[in-house]
């Protein structure tokens, strides 16, 4: 594992951009960024729509390691190149931004209260890539749409025992068991989440360290033992579906806790804006997450 993009990401000012939108997720991406499925035929001319859209991101001067720390990668971005160079070296070598990569392949149908992810049976031989490529660390989703203890313990088990798979690898987990912003019982919802993070973080071997991605708690400040944990290198936070301007207030009042926006990121940016409208707008939010990441 790098040591210097490990002390980044661990004790770096900013924020991790996740650009990391998927098959199911990105036409709903590419609407909000002004591109309609009128413009694509297939999933090919999709995924190079999504990664110019990607690209043109990174190579904004407004998007640097002073301010972002990570960007999280779809494994297709992680195959492609940005200006003629493997994505996640141009992300380190030319921004000094960490790569990471989104292993999981999406969401099972819902039992308990929960989904899990669906099985990875390729999981090894992408980790291997992954390391091959410069990758520093992994992201896997799942969610949790109720207080169902016994839903939450199986993602919490499922999490942990995939993370221990990816830290075997020589790479850095990033354990992310979102908790849905609609669920009616949120807050019941992350206390079993917390208590179940707790038991297992205690049981993980000493020199084991992950990061966790959380949606932002009910209660302001709920997550702190989580954030102090010594086996957790950082927890970020996703936006879970709020408007900008709101996941940052939000973020704002969980200290410790840095973001890892996706939609909020790219909000107002337009394929139809100039570069100097796009890298206006870009700075913008950039700058909105910085600080209340590091509020």
């Amino acid at each position: 594992m790098n040591q210097e993009q490990l002390n980044k990401v661990s004790s770096g000012k900013g924020f991790i951009a996740a650009l990391d939108q998927s098959g199911g997720s990105t036409p709903k991406a590419l609407k909000l960024y002004g591109v309609e499925a009128s413009a694509y035929s297939n999933d090919a001319e999709m995924f190079d729509l999504v990664h110019a859209m990607r690209s043109r991101i990174v190579t904004s001067p407004a998007f640097d390691g002073k301010r972002v720390l990570g960007a999280i990668l779809f494994e297709a971005t992680m195959d492609r190149q940005i200006d003629g160079i493997d994505a996640a070296t141009y992300l380190w070598d030319k921004k000094q931004v960490v790569p990471f990569l989104k292993v999981d392949k999406g969401l099972a149908d819902e039992a308990d209260g929960v989904q899990l992810m669906k099985a990875m049976p390729e999981l090894d031989a992408l980790l291997q890539r992954a390391v091959g490529k410069g990758i520093f660390g992994t992201k896997m989703r799942s969610v949790v749409n109720a207080a169902n203890e016994k839903g939450i313990a199986a993602v919490l088990d499922q999490q942990f025992a995939v993370g221990q798979q990816i830290l075997a690898a020589g790479l850095m987990p990033i354990l992310e068991p979102e908790v849905s912003i609609g669920a009616a019982d949120k807050k019941e919802a992350e206390a079993l989440l917390k208590a179940g993070f707790l038991q297992r973080l205690d049981a993980l071997p000493a020199d084991a360290k992950v990061m966790l991605k959380l949606t932002l708690p009910t209660v302001e400040g709920f997550f702190g033992e989580l954030v102090a944990h010594p086996k957790v290198v950082r927890v970020v936070a996703l936006s879970g579906g709020y408007p900008r301007d709101e996941a940052n207030v939000h973020l704002a009042r969980n200290p410790g806790i840095i973001a890892s926006f996706s939609r909020a990121l790219t909000e107002g940016l337009s394929a139809q804006q100039s570069d100097a409208e796009f890298n206006a707008a870009l700075d913008k939010a950039i700058e909105s997450i910085y600080q209340a990441s590091i509020t």
